[in-house]
């Protein structure tokens, strides 16, 4: 099981951080110094992934930029002698990396964006889906690479899965289990966004999937879903028996709401060698707040 590529969702406006997001995509907006886009493209390429699939929207040509060599900024910092900053703006995912660009047009849900990027996945392919709303910090290997190692092990499709254990649950497509081993779970269902009475588990489907090409043989872009959008659980469902459903180890941030991106900012600060001194003790002055 060769997996070489992901498919990165970015044509959502992000409008729970305006007025930031006016002129700048929610995906570039920094956690510490790296644009959230980033950390999911460093995700993918320490699993091995060389090709990035970003499904977006005309008005995010910066997300481009980004991933663009640009010489006279690298050439400028050697000069400077600032070589530590011109390597991290060098070969971002990997010296053999690959980007794609395919318009959206308009967001009609993520099974539909995600079915965008039917032509560039091969007959019988595996592919990766990355939410960049979701940012995990691991101890050892990321999301993906787990992920990988369960669908190489299994020989399944594989849901990434966080127990959610209040009315947040509504927020998600859940799963129902049928039996859970340690970490990994056998499903019979998955629900899109349940009331929280209803929700047939705590175990939630967050922004990490593990997919075959087939799965766009389930995807059904002209009879949309729940709140009237084109939902993968709905493709996931019509092809239950070929998924697994996996807890990762390590913390989710969820950078789609303003206090899981501050929450973000401040874990990954603390893990900052620089920052570390300082934001501990500004933390420690505001404690009895």
């Amino acid at each position: 099981m060769l997996i070489k590529k992901v498919v990165i969702p970015v044509a959502g406006l992000g409008t729970r951080f305006l007025p930031a997001t006016k002129s700048t995509p929610k995906e570039m907006l920094p956690v510490v110094d790296k644009p959230l886009i980033q950390y999911a493209v460093e995700e993918a390429s320490k699993a091995g992934i060389e090709e990035f699939i970003f499904i977006t929207h005309h008005s995010k040509s910066s997300i481009k930029k980004h991933f663009e060599e640009d010489s006279d900024l690298f050439n400028k910092l050697m000069e400077d002698g600032k070589e530590d900053l011109a390597s991290t703006i060098k070969n971002i995912g990997g010296s053999e990396a690959k980007f794609t660009y395919i318009e959206q047009g308009e967001p009609k849900g993520l099974g539909h964006a995600i079915s965008c990027a039917k032509d560039a996945i091969d007959e019988d392919e595996w592919f990766f889906v990355i939410l960049p709303d979701d940012l995990f910090m691991t101890k050892g290997a990321n999301v993906t690479e787990q992920m990988i190692d369960i669908a190489k092990s299994e020989n399944r499709q594989v849901l990434a899965l966080q127990k959610i254990e209040n009315e947040e649950i509504s927020k998600y497509g859940v799963i129902s289990p049928t039996s859970t081993n340690g970490k990994i779970s056998t499903i019979d269902g998955i629900v899109e966004k349940p009331d929280y009475a209803d929700a047939p588990s705590n175990l939630a489907s967050i922004g990490r999937y593990l997919f075959k090409q087939t799965i766009f043989n389930h995807i059904d872009n002209d009879n949309p879903g729940k709140n009237g959008e084109v939902q993968i659980t709905d493709a996931i469902l019509s092809d239950i028996e070929n998924f697994i459903g996996y807890e990762f180890d390590g913390l989710r941030f969820d950078c789609g709401s303003k206090s899981g991106y501050l929450k973000a900012n401040i874990e990954f600060g603390l893990a900052d060698e620089e920052l570390s001194v300082e934001l501990r003790s500004f933390i420690e002055e505001k404690k009895n707040l």
